[in-house]
Parts: structure tokens; sequence; C-alpha cells
């Protein structure tokens, strides 16, 4: 057996996608929006919903699968699975429904994300009762927090400082991220940002909110769902005329992993875990950084796209700062990212919607459609355990 017949490149196809409007306050239950978007992800594949028999999202969504299998009315349900470490799972409920129906473990596949994380709760807020619940994660921000280091923003921010330091980057470099995914986001009707670009000038002027960080820097706070439906490939040719087929899927963790705060490694301008996922993608999929027409980079905060892109081989150590400047990112750009207008324009649900946009990019189907697209990145929520996939034709 080849390498390639040993993974699940190629044998997996997205075929159905649905999505909620994007708000501040939806007015309604995460279970409601879960179910509305699997719903519409179920009609978009032409699937009826007791067919499905299986289902994963990420251990942070609190709507249970037994209850969205109870409310399709699903027969018998062979997979599910959970994602942990927030954003860093954006990718990776596709890669088990993928490895799910490759296998033969399950025959149709929902993976889905729903939240309220304006209105309900907001993961930025800084108090998150670690004192009261001593599991290991929380004791381990025990050794930041007293030090001021309360917030993503605040954790973000000291990878930023380095990277900054170590390779010259600055603060309108960051800006510049976020003036192309506003400008993305100012033409897709679904984005929060619609109709509403911002210009460096601004970004620059917006209030701190950790240094180098200032608000323009950061994702949304979201409500919303997003849903899709994973199957065979073969089966998949049967049931769609546009099907997604998953050309590779991975995780990454790295040494000297600490959640947020890996720290204590030997440098910290880089996102080895990243660098571990796209060597996985990359041998799966036999594809380089050079077959891409477009990615969507996880863009929770705007320093971090920057260790990205040169950890998938777009820019060289140190120089992703030069691709930003030169605008290859952005519309009309070598590799346009976050066509969507990303977690800064569009909404933050945690990184599924951007595998939405990489969804509709392969189809033909996006607001701010590239040309000829083949092959399409999708990365995962960085500074934590992460995953990554390429879609394509």
């Amino acid at each position: 057996m080849t390498e390639m017949d040993n993974n699940i490149s190629g044998k997996a196809a997205i075929i159905g996608l649905g999505a909620t409007e994007f708000s501040k306050n939806s007015g309604r239950t995460e279970l409601r929006l879960a179910m509305e978007a699997t719903l519409a992800a179920l009609e978009d594949a032409g699937i009826d919903p007791a067919e499905v028999d299986g289902f994963c999202s990420y251990s942070v969504d609190k709507v249970p699968e037994y209850e969205i299998a109870r409310l399709l009315g699903c027969r018998e349900v062979n997979f599910f699975s959970q994602i942990p470490h927030g954003g860093g799972a954006a990718c990776a409920p596709v890669m088990h429904a993928a490895m799910a129906v490759a296998t033969g473990v399950a025959n149709t596949v929902v993976v889905y994300r729903a939240m309220n994380e304006r209105s309900w709760y907001r993961f930025g807020a800084g108090s998150y009762g670690f004192a009261s619940t001593p599991i290991f994660e929380n004791v381990n921000y025990g050794w930041y927090m007293p030090h001021g280091f309360h917030t993503p923003a605040a954790w973000v921010g000291m990878f930023a400082q380095r990277y900054m330091h170590e390779f010259g980057a600055t603060s309108a470099d960051f800006g510049r991220v976020a003036v192309a995914a506003r400008d993305f986001a100012a033409t897709n009707p679904n984005a929060f940002f619609y109709q509403r670009p911002i210009t460096l000038e601004e970004h620059q002027a917006s209030r701190w909110i950790c240094e180098p960080l200032h608000l323009l820097d950061c994702c949304q706070e979201s409500d919303g769902a997003v849903a899709m439906v994973i199957t065979r490939a073969d089966r998949a040719k049967d049931l769609s005329d546009h099907p997604v087929v998953i050309k590779a899927g991975a995780q990454g963790i790295a040494s000297g992993q600490q959640i947020m705060t890996s720290y204590y490694r030997d440098e910290i301008t880089g996102l080895p875990e990243m660098g571990v996922v796209a060597k996985t993608l990359y041998r799966q999929s036999g594809l380089a950084p050079e077959d891409f027409q477009t990615a969507v980079i996880y863009d929770h905060f705007t320093p971090f796209v920057l260790p990205q892109l040169e950890e998938f081989g777009f820019a060289k150590r140190g120089q992703a700062a030069e691709f930003i400047r030169a605008g290859e990112h952005a519309r009309g750009g070598r590799l346009p990212i976050n066509t969507h207008g990303g977690q800064l324009g569009e909404a933050y649900i945690h990184g599924m919607n951007g595998v939405a946009e990489a969804v509709r990019q392969v189809r033909g189907s996006a607001v701010n459609q590239v040309d000829d697209v083949h092959n399409v990145l999708v990365t995962a929520g960085t500074g934590v355990p992460t995953s990554g996939l390429i879609l394509g034709r």
C-alpha cells in the first residue's frame, strides 16, 4: 500500500453547506441556530435528515450531537466526535468526518458550529472563573494572569511584539491584513461589516486593546451557525454537480505547546504547530504553495496571519510583511486570503465560516470569487493545537 493510498486524500467530499445570518444578537438559542444551519446544509445536499449517521463539532460547542440527531429523526448514529482547543478545531471536524466516511465508519456526517458568542458569553472578557476550577489548563493560566495576561489579545500580543522585534514588522503591516479583510467584507452581503471598509489610517487610529494590537487587529464576537455535510467522494459524484473534495486534512501539536501561552520555546516568532499541519497537508495532497489560488487564513488576530503565511511557504521566514506590503493577500493579489471578509470582517464562528468560504470558492459561487480555483488552503486557530484543510475540485 502506498502512502497516498493510506491517507484520506480524495476519499471524501463536502456536498452540503448551510449557515444562518451572522449578528451580534441572534435572538434564539444555539440549538436553534445549529438546526437551521444543519437543515440548510442537508437541503443543499439533497439528503434526507434521517440518513445522517455521524456528527462532529467542537468541544466548546454547547449543542449536543444527540439532540440534533433526535430533532433530525436520525435512525442510527455510528460516529460522533468533538475537537478541543477552540478555534484550533476549525478544520478538524471536517477531517474527522472525512476519516469516518473514508473508513466506512459512517456514511453521511454533519459538521457544525453554533454560537451566541456575543449575546450570551464573550471569550475575550478576561474573566473565566479559573480559580474555582483548578483543572490543568486553568492552573497553567495561573502562571500568566498575575502578570496581566488575561485575554487572548494579551497572549497573542506577546508573540506579536517579539515578531516585530525580530523581523521589523510594524503595526501598519498588521493593519494591512485588517484593511484587506474589511475590503472583502464590504462587498459580501452576508458579512457583518458589509459596505463598511476601513482605511489603514482608521486602523492605526483605533484604540489599543493590548499593545501592539489595536481594536481593528482583533476579530469580532458573533452569533451564528455554520454546518456542512460530508460523504464518500464516489457517492458525492452521484449527489452533487459540484462536490468539494477534501484533498488533505491535518491536526498539529508541536514541541513546547502550552495552549495560547507557548512562551518557553527557544523562539516564539513562528507557529510550529501550524508547521506540523503544513507538512502533513502537503504530504497528503502532493501540492505545494504555488498550487493554491486563494486561502482562508485564520485571522482571530492579525499578527498571527504573517507567520502562518511563512509556515506554509507563501513567504520566507520573517518576510511575510513584505508579502503583505505588496498586497499579495488582498483583492487582485497573488494569493487573496479571506475573501469572505474573514473573522475580522464577516463573522467569528470559530473559523467554520472560513471553511464555508473555501467550499464556495471551489464551487465557484463565492461573492468575491477568485478566477479558476482548483485548490484552497484553510487554516484553523493559531497559538493553540491546531488543524488545517485543503479543499479542491
